[in-house]
């Protein structure tokens, strides 16, 4: 979403809390807003698709590090792009 865009959506949040909002600007709220979630959930979406999840006891991944002493919790880590969270 665009600066504009966002600029609007905070400028017709301003002007419901001081004055109110026609019905006009109802429905153009209600809309930026849709577009908003939209684009949030799309990159909840692309996110998550990007999340590996990988057994820390599995050999098979060579690039990763050998891990000594690793504990029941601490045996899956995620991959989230390039960085591994763990």
């Amino acid at each position: 979403m665009d600066k504009e865009k966002l600029n609007r959506i905070n400028e017709l949040a301003r002007k419901k809390r001081s004055v109110g909002l026609n019905n006009e600007e109802i429905s153009e709220q209600k809309k930026l807003y849709e577009e908003y979630l939209a684009g949030i959930r799309g990159q909840v979406i692309n996110l998550l698709e990007s999340i590996e999840i990988v057994d820390a006891t599995d050999k098979s991944k060579k690039n990763e590090p050998e891990k000594k002493n690793i504990t029941s919790f601490q045996q899956t880590h995620v991959i989230l792009g390039q960085r591994i969270l763990h």
